[in-house]
């Protein structure tokens, strides 16, 4: 690399290591704590890249980035932030930053990012956004590993154009959120943000309806692959719709479009309109170490709300680390409010959790995807086909305990069968008490046969 870097950060060790990794690739380094003085020699016109910190002792580094682009118009800033919400991306992208990475960043990818940097004369462009409209203060998206700081900068780029967009994801994830985080931060902002249902566009007047209140903003149809052929061919027709106030579209779905064009499940025609641009919002458990980072984040959520600080202690943090989520952040977010409101003394403790938890099996991290599937994914996939089967009709009374029986009876078979019918060895498998296993045995009418386990 060939260059001057000018490096801003209040942390002497990150200073020096990028002095040092850049110095021995062939850069000029110029490294200061103090944004002031990084404002100077950006006047002064030295540097070619900057790298810089977004809170800094004397100022916020995001909001000096007007200010170097009317300085010196073209040069490439790369933010770096331990402050790993969408927001603090989105707000980099809209303040031409010309990249963004968390901390704790990836040296290597750094060094190629401001490799780049340098070579390129001019930054990419994505226009700036007017501050007139509303925004929230803080939207509960926030995650530093890989998988969601890419969702980041995918969001960034695409929410001042005008493509389609198809946001894929498990209940619980937070599609709508990412759906109004696009639309929140676009040029659009100042006009309506509409979600649609089927029942919304069910009559032959719903689309006519749904057109006169988006008014040219944007449309959200939520669970496009829940909605009828007959349903789909009118938003075809909506998208197809010219007019001086076309909203920009997008869709949500839990399952995969691409498998429900093929099965049919998906007008074609549909398909290739909504998925102008494709975002998947990755499951809880797929980003297993953002779990503490969120659990962080709900806490002082609650805290400012309540005044009441509470924290979990090491177990249950542990823990919560390990449950599989179901229900993804969703879900979290609800088990870390009710512990906040019930919680005995400040620090929440591992047995709260699990009372708050239930008794769902633990399930392992799935953290690079994986064919097996979760247990509580199957059950899940049962239940609801359970519910199918009355349709409109609710199941009779009392399904809680005949769920309860269809899962204890295999599970305590399946036990004894391991252990050769010895019930000393179930019940510690099982971690319940002996008597309490031959009265399970007795009520669920389960066979034991002792024999020797050969294992």
């Amino acid at each position: 690399m060939d260059g001057t870097v000018l490096v801003a950060d209040d942390d002497r060790t990150i200073r020096t290591v990028l002095t040092q990794a850049l110095t021995r690739a062939g850069c000029k380094v110029h490294a200061t704590s103090s944004l002031t003085t990084l404002m100077r020699w950006v006047s002064e016109g030295k540097g070619d890249v900057v790298i810089s910190d977004v809170v800094m002792p004397d100022g916020n580094g995001l909001e000096m980035l007007p200010k170097i682009a009317e300085d010196r118009p073209g040069l490439p800033v790369i933010v770096i932030s331990a402050q790993n919400t969408i927001m603090t991306a989105i707000q980099a992208a809209e303040a031409d930053a010309y990249d963004y990475l968390p901390k704790p960043f990836d040296l290597p990818d750094l060094m190629k990012r401001t490799a780049r940097a340098l070579d390129q004369k001019q930054r990419s462009q994505i226009e700036p956004a007017d501050d007139s409209g509303e925004r929230p203060d803080e939207l509960p998206l926030v995650g530093r590993t890989p998988v969601m700081q890419a969702l980041y900068r995918l969001v960034a780029r695409v929410m001042n154009t005008d493509l389609s967009v198809m946001i894929s994801g498990e209940s619980g994830t937070g599609k709508s959120l990412i759906a109004r985080a696009i639309h929140d931060f676009s040029d659009r902002r100042t006009l309506p943000f509409v979600t649609a249902t089927a029942a919304d566009l069910r009559d032959l007047e719903g689309p006519a309806r749904v057109m006169a209140r988006v008014r040219g903003g944007t449309l959200l149809i939520d669970e496009i692959a829940d909605i009828d052929d007959e349903i789909q061919a009118r938003i075809v027709r909506m998208m197809d719709t010219p007019g001086d106030h076309v909203p920009r579209f997008m869709a949500t779905s839990q399952t995969d479009l691409t498998e429900g064009m093929e099965g049919g499940r998906i007008r074609q025609d549909l398909y290739y309109r909504l998925c102008g641009a494709t975002i998947h919002v990755p499951a809880l458990r797929e980003r297993v170490d953002d779990i503490t980072l969120l659990t962080e984040h709900f806490l002082a959520r609650e805290e400012r709300e309540s005044g009441a600080k509470r924290w979990l202690s090491p177990e249950a943090v542990e823990l919560v680390r390990r449950y599989s989520w179901p229900g993804n952040v969703r879900q979290l977010e609800n088990a870390i409010r009710r512990l906040s409101l019930t919680s005995r003394a400040d620090e929440i403790s591992k047995a709260e959790v699990e009372m708050v938890l239930g008794s769902q099996p633990e399930a392992e991290p799935v953290l690079g995807g994986g064919e097996r599937e979760k247990l509580s994914t199957s059950v899940g996939r049962h239940l609801r086909r359970y519910f199918d089967l009355h349709g409109n009709m609710l199941p009779p009374p009392g399904l809680y305990q005949r769920i309860l029986r269809e899962v204890e009876a295999p599970l305590i078979e399946i036990a004894l069968d391991a252990t050769g019918g010895n019930q000393a060895k179930c019940a510690d498998l099982l971690g319940i008490n002996r008597n309490t296993l031959r009265k399970k045995i007795t009520d669920l009418d389960i066979q034991v046969t002792r024999r020797r386990k050969l294992m």
